[in-house]
Parts: structure tokens; C-alpha cells; sequence
């Protein structure tokens, strides 16, 4: 079989994504302005000036893990991914929960980001206009919510064409955003030089040593807030069958991505904490009115009147990782219904785009439905929700580690490299989000964890993390009563790879159905 029937045998548009590409998805899809202007004021709240060090600290198990993605990727281009990956190492059961890990955290976080768009679109307005009243808006429920199913409806619509549509667009959301935080991050520094900035603090040795950090419980969590703002890298690897040079390119992107980034935060973590510090003062980092969004409060006194580019920036960011998100659960779902672990519906591809039509369909009303209910009953639930999805994050991520190391047994001492990258590498990455899960999973129970919300005096973010991962529950036994043979290993082989490249991955599956042909796009 070549290689582009292999990787087109869903029906997807093989060869349409190089590297750079790749990257500039990965990168829109990690947010990396929304992402850091929520998280930034949190993390110094934990771990003060050793931020850079907390970055450093959660970057390097992202790092090992893409390694294993890596290898897998190499091996077995799919674009289940998790899904596929972990189901050929320990089989059905465990795939089948790996994918919908995958599948629950980006749906759900779907609806924060398009949350997050709105916000910061009547934020912009109000810029523009000068007229601080329309910000308001964005409270107001009804108002909310329609705004952002549409940001979602527009989302959707380029989500369900071509993949090169998304990294058409992408280039130039993705491309604006960083031009800014690049400016903003300069600016930051010129006035620490200048004798301008708020709070000058001089970078010292110190703000890359993690043990400086005061108490583990502070590393913990600062850890886990450094671990989730690199959370969306793997979005390289559910295109693969899309990809130019589907064994390589993909895993090749996903560390690049992943270093872009920690540079990108590096350089904006140092500048800001360099320009204002990490006190209580009015733009101190420590201050906890401006911790949710320390870009905004900080674009003003570094930026001037250009302080809208900010703004502009975050709204991209978001708007950006909305479109872009769709890719993985999109992908996901196709694979599983390929394979028979979902209805065959999911399998279909739209004739004209090449694309996961009915997935990205159903993705898209999944998270618009949740937002809109979430929204009316409570922000704090909906925070919670995207907080929980921590633990699934380490959930997949770390099964897909170990899946690594467990499918690659067999030459695990063939040569140091496949040591290195398929045993030791993948082995910490993947013990170490196993210790963050179960860590996560205990603290979540006290009841003051996350908002302080909690059902029965037990903490609403674990209850929340364990009902998600209790309905994949629910959905997968209802699938292998309705369709058995993917459970009973009928659709994807369990094996170990002998050193060879597993190019040829139909001939692990048996009766693999044929892409469905549907979604016509008018």
C-alpha cells in the first residue's frame, strides 16, 4: 500500500499541510495571548518570580511526551492519534477512553474559548469607541450567548472546509498575534531600561530555579497551570493524514510548536515580571484584580495609545483557537467511527471538502449547547468545567506516554536513540502527568478547591472531572453492546512494533469499513 493511500484511507485531503503550517495550527490552537494573560497572574500568585522556572519545569514534560507522539506518530500516521495509538498497545477499552479524553477536554474547551472571544470582542469595542459601557455587555446572559454561537456557527463553517482554509486563516490570526506580543514584551523591556516601569524588578538566576519555589503545594499547582497553557500542541498530529510526509512532519511539528511557545512565554513572563513585579500594587503581577487578565490591565501603562493591539491580540488568540480546536475532535471522531468504536456516521467526510463533516457538526453543537446552558446556570460551573479538564489532560497525554513506551518494547534497546525516545523520554513524560492526575484527582475533593463550589460537601471540580469520564464510560458500553467487533479487537489490532515502520496500518485492522461519502458541502 503507498503512502498516500495510507494516509487518505478515510477520505481525507492527503498532502495538504506542510511544516510550517503545521506549526502556525499548533500554535493557534495552544493561544498563546489568551492563554498566558489568564494564566500569568495565577502562576505568580503561587510561585512569584520563579515563574520562568515553573514554565521551564512544565514544558519539559510536554517536551518528552511529543517525543512519543513522535515515535508513534512515525510508525502508525493516523489521525486517531490517542484513539489509535493506545488501543493497538493495550487494546479496545483503554483506546477507546484515551480518545474521548482527547474528545471531552476540546469540546469543552471549545465553549470557553468562544466565551473568551466574546468578551474580549465587546472589550475591543469599547476601546474603539471609547464608550467603557459597551463592555458591559458581555454580561448580560442572552447577549452573551448569542454572540458567541456565532462566533462558534463562523468557527464551524471554515472548521467544516478544507484544511486549507483553517491554515490560510491561521497564518494571518497566528501571524498578528505574535507581531504583538513580540511589541508588547519590547516595549515592556525598553521601559525597564528607560527608568519608566512600574515596579522595576532585575532579572536574576533565580527566576529559572524551581527549587526556589517556597512549599511543593505552590510547585504543584504552579506546575499544573504551567503544564495546561501548553495544552493543544498535538493538534499537529490528528492531521497527519493530512500532512506532507504524514511519518515525519507532523511529530517534527509538534516540538517545534512546543519550543516556539516556550520562548514566546519566557520572553513575555520575564519582560512583564521585569516591568511591574509580582507585588499587590495596581499593576503589580500579585494584585488579584488584574490576575484574570494581566495583559489588558498592563497594555495601558507599557503601550499607550496603542493598547487596543492587545486587546486585538487576545480576541485573535481566542478566536483563533476556536477555529483551529475543531481539528483534533473532529479527526478523533472520524477515526473512531472508521473503526467502528462510534456509529459509522462519524466516518463520513464531506465530498467536495475532503473533511469530517458530520464530526465537526457535531463537535460544534456539543460545546455550543453546553456554553449556552452553562452560561444561564453559573460562570463558576463553567470555570470549574475548563479547570477539570486539567486532569483529562494529563489523562490522555500521559496514557499516550505510556503507550508509547509499552508499543515500542521490543526495541527499546536497539540503539540509544530508541532508548531515549521510546522508553526513557516518553516513561518520565508520562509518569509525571500520571502523578499530576492523581494529585488533581485528591486535592479536587476538598470542597474550597477551584471556585469553592461544591455537590454534597465534595469539591465540583472532581465531581465534574469524574462525570465527564463516567459518561465516556456510559457511551463506550452502549457502543460495544450496539457494535461489538471494535471491542472484541476485530477493527484494530493489539500489537508491538518488531523496529519496522508500521506504515501499512490497514493491515492491522481487519474489516475496516470504507470512508462514508456524505455532508455534501452546497
Amino acid at each position: 500500500m503507498s503512502e498516500t493511500r495510507t494516509r487518505s484511507s478515510k477520505g481525507l485531503a492527503a498532502g495538504s499541510v506542510g511544516l510550517i503550517g503545521a506549526i502556525v495550527i499548533g500554535i493557534s490552537c495552544i493561544a498563546p495571548a489568551y492563554t498566558l494573560t489568564a494564566a500569568l497572574g495565577p502562576t505568580v500568585s503561587e510561585v512569584g518570580v520563579q515563574v520562568p522556572a515553573i514554565m521551564l519545569v512544565g514544558f519539559l514534560p510536554m517536551l518528552l511526551v511529543a517525543f512519543g507522539y513522535r515515535e508513534l506518530n512515525s510508525a502508525m500516521p493516523d489521525s486517531g492519534t490517542t484513539f489509535t495509538w493506545v488501543t493497538r498497545a493495550f487494546g479496545p477499552w483503554l483506546g477507546w477512553m484515551g480518545g474521548w479524553g482527547l474528545i471531552a477536554a476540546t469540546i469543552l474547551v471549545l465553549s470557553n474559548l468562544a466565551g473568551i472571544a466574546v468578551d474580549f470582542f465587546f472589550l475591543l469595542l469599547s476601546q474603539i469607541f471609547g464608550q467603557p459601557a459597551i463592555a458591559d455587555l458581555a454580561g448580560e446572559a442572552g447577549i452573551n450567548v448569542l454572540v458567541c454561537l456565532l462566533f462558534m456557527a463562523g468557527a464551524t463553517f471554515i472548521s467544516y472546509r478544507d484544511v486549507k482554509t483553517t491554515q490560510r486563516l491561521q497564518y494571518w490570526l497566528v501571524g498578528i498575534q505574535v507581531l504583538v506580543l513580540l511589541g508588547f514584551a519590547a516595549a515592556a523591556i525598553v521601559r525597564v531600561v528607560n527608568g519608566t516601569a512600574f515596579d522595576a524588578t532585575p532579572v536574576e538566576a533565580s527566576w529559572f530555579n524551581p527549587f526556589a519555589v517556597d512549599s511543593f503545594t505552590a510547585f504543584a499547582a504552579g506546575l499544573s497551570l504551567s503544564i495546561f497553557i501548553f495544552w493543544g500542541w498535538d493538534v499537529t498530529l490528528t492531521m497527519n493524514e493530512e500532512t506532507r510526509g504524514s511519518d515525519r512532519t507532523p511529530g517534527l511539528a509538534a516540538t517545534w510548536t512546543v519550543v516556539v511557545i516556550m520562548v514566546l512565554y519566557l520572553l513575555l513572563a520575564i519582560s512583564l515580571i521585569a516591568y511591574a513585579g509580582v507585588g499587590e500594587g495596581e499593576f503589580g503581577l500579585g494584585n488579584p484584580e488584574i490576575q484574570d487578565n494581566v495583559f489588558f490591565a498592563l497594555a495601558g501603562p507599557i503601550l499607550g495609545p496603542l493598547a487596543l493591539l492587545v486587546s486585538l491580540a487576545v480576541l485573535m488568540s481566542s478566536a483563533a483557537s476556536l477555529q483551529s480546536t475543531f481539528v483534533s475532535p473532529a479527526r478523533t471522531l472520524l477515526a473512531m467511527g472508521h473503526y467502528g468504536a462510534l456509529p459509522k456516521r462519524f466516518a463520513s467526510v464531506t465530498e467536495r471538502f475532503k473533511s469530517p463533516g458530520f464530526a465537526t457538526l457535531a463537535a460544534s453543537a456539543v460545546a455550543s449547547g453546553f456554553y449556552a446552558v452553562m452560561r444561564f446556570i453559573s460562570e463558576n460551573v463553567l470555570w470549574d468545567t475548563i479547570t477539570a479538564l486539567g486532569m483529562m489532560i494529563c489523562f490522555y497525554y500521559g496514557l499516550t506516554a505510556f503507550a508509547a513506551v509499552w508499543y515500542f518494547r521490543r526495541t527499546w534497546f536497539t540503539s540509544w536513540r530508541t532508548a531515549l525516545y521510546r522508553l526513557v523520554f516518553p516513561g518520565i513524560g508520562g509518569l509525571v502527568l500520571a502523578i499530576l492526575f492523581v494529585t488533581t484527582l485528591i486535592d479536587s475533593m476538598d470542597p474550597e478547591y477551584g471556585s469553592g463550589s461544591n455537590i454534597g460537601g465534595v469539591g465540583l471540580v472532581f465531581v465534574l472531572g469524574v462525570v465527564t469520564l463516567g459518561i465516556g464510560v456510559v457511551i463506550m458500553v452502549v457502543q460495544s453492546i450496539r457494535e461489538p467487533a471494535f471491542f472484541r479487537g476485530e477493527r484494530i489490532a493489539i500489537g508491538a512494533s518488531d523496529g519496522g515502520r508500521d506504515m501499512d496500518l490497514d493491515t492491522a485492522m481487519l474489516e475496516v469499513p470504507k470512508p462514508v461519502a456524505g455532508d455534501k458541502a452546497q
